[in-house]
């Protein structure tokens, strides 16, 4: 007869095992299944998924990542790392392995004279953006307030500020690491160079970064945004005004645009930019978007950063179950066009979206050999996002998404940005780190060749 695991069992102490086995001593705390509190605790941001991992160790700081680490390789668990828990693939849970959890990691020192900000890997954006805006400073974060800070940094990095600045790991300074090993490093240009290379869009595969220390940037308190609202019969016309303005587009100008569908079934082509850097050459930056053709509705406003930051929020609420698939796009040509606004006809619910993120800028300008993050001369992120409630339409989302990713891929570049990818294998994965992937296959072979961290987008080592 099968017997069960017990609490003492997980936390290394039962009887029946060598003296010398770990125990797991937090200075923050476990819930294990049964535990009051377990089923909230294994929730991620997709309500899509569900995995039931043996146990959570919620730690409260590097030491206790440390004594995670030792106690899930002495009993050959699965670990998945979570800090804000938004992977829409589900990869910061994992079923009957540990969850490390640094949700509760959340101090960081803002210098305003250095412009640098040292910050734990717990800290959602927002928390990040409110403290470094105190000081009308930020970096590069990505457009979800409640999107954690670590896999952001480590898989790259989009974001409002990233064609005037770059991506968030290209502001990154230094990193303090927990290897697989259960040793403390940190990386840097002069500490460690080859990890620091590798935690600059490599993703979690080298080990769990538990602080991250940043450059920073005056930006002021608030940014200039302008939008316009095309009805779905000038979608069209709007899709190619799009394409040439953005792609001509000053470095301090990012503009995102969506086909979306409002709750009266409704369809429409959105165009939402914003101007880093003084408010009376953003007036004039941005006043294209609001004059060209027929917009059913327009903005230019001064709006607060953190407001902007957040301002996606509501779209993505967390427990919607969400599915999608990304591409890189260097224009959207005519053919693309036809094949979006085809594809996009019937999403099969009023919240699914098709996204397009601009970057460019000086993200291209970085020798693609300078971080891992390699599809630097992209102009597009294009994704279809599904998002919907009810399990039973599981498959006609996930089909939609696929469908319309499917349409568009004769137009891509062939590469995705990881942080986008799904559950989607090894070639995608060498899709988004192109002739990086040799490089980082020889930095897992170093850091871990045991491929401990591989609930990650993964880098197989082959040692």
């Amino acid at each position: 007869m099968e017997r069960r695991q017990t609490h003492d069992d997980l936390m290394g102490k039962s009887h029946s095992e060598p003296r010398s086995t770990p125990q797991l001593r937090l200075k923050g705390n476990v819930v294990i299944e049964g535990n009051a509190g377990y089923d909230e605790a294994r929730k991620v941001w997709n309500g899509a998924i569900d995995k039931k991992p043996a146990m959570i160790a919620y730690c409260a700081d590097a030491q206790d990542v440390v004594e995670a680490v030792t106690f899930a390789r002495s009993r050959a668990f699965p670990v998945a790392v979570r800090s804000g828990g938004h992977n829409v693939a589900g990869l910061s849970v994992c079923d009957g392995g540990m969850v490390i959890d640094l949700s509760r990691m959340k101090r960081i020192d803002v210098d305003p004279v250095r412009r640098t900000a040292r910050a734990e890997a717990g800290l959602d954006l927002g928390e990040f953006d409110r403290a470094t805006q105190e000081h009308g400073l930020a970096t590069t974060m990505g457009v979800n307030s409640d999107t954690g800070i670590a896999r952001l940094t480590l898989g790259g990095g989009f974001g409002k500020l990233g064609r005037k600045y770059g991506l968030t790991c290209d502001n990154l300074i230094a990193a303090d690491v927990v290897t697989a090993e259960g040793k403390i490093l940190r990386a840097s240009a002069t500490e460690h160079p080859d990890l620091f290379w590798g935690l600059r869009g490599g993703g979690g595969n080298f080990g769990i970064v538990t602080a991250f220390e940043y450059q920073l940037h005056a930006i002021g308190r608030s940014l200039l945004v302008a939008s316009a609202l095309h009805p779905y019969d000038q979608a069209h016309e709007a899709m190619r005004f799009y394409d040439e303005f953005a792609r001509s587009a000053a470095d301090e100008i990012n503009v995102d645009a969506a086909l979306v569908r409002l709750p009266s079934g409704d369809r429409f082509f959105s165009i939402s930019g914003c101007y880093v850097g003084s408010h009376h050459d953003g007036e004039r930056a941005l006043s294209p978007i609001a004059k060209f053709g027929s917009p059913v509705e327009t903005r230019l406003a001064t709006v607060p950063y953190v407001e902007i930051q957040s301002s996606g929020d509501a779209l993505f609420p967390r427990g919607r179950r969400y599915y999608w698939k990304a591409q890189f796009l260097r224009e959207i040509s005519a053919g693309a066009i036809d094949a979006l606004l085809d594809a996009y006809a019937i999403p099969p619910n009023t919240s699914s979206l098709l996204v397009f993120q601009h970057v460019g800028g000086t993200i291209a300008r970085v020798p693609v050999s300078d971080s891992p993050y390699a599809n630097r001369d992209a102009a597009f992120d294009c994704f279809p996002i599904a998002i919907w409630d009810d399990p039973a339409d599981d498959d006609a989302n996930v089909r939609w998404a696929r469908e319309l990713w499917s349409a568009v891929r004769p137009y891509s570049t062939g590469g995705v940005y990881a942080n986008n990818l799904g559950d989607e294998g090894e070639d995608r994965v060498r899709d988004a780190y192109g002739e990086n992937y040799a490089r980082l296959v020889a930095l897992k072979n170093k850091y871990d060749p045991t491929n401990f961290f591989r609930l990650n987008q993964n880098i197989k080592p082959t040692v």
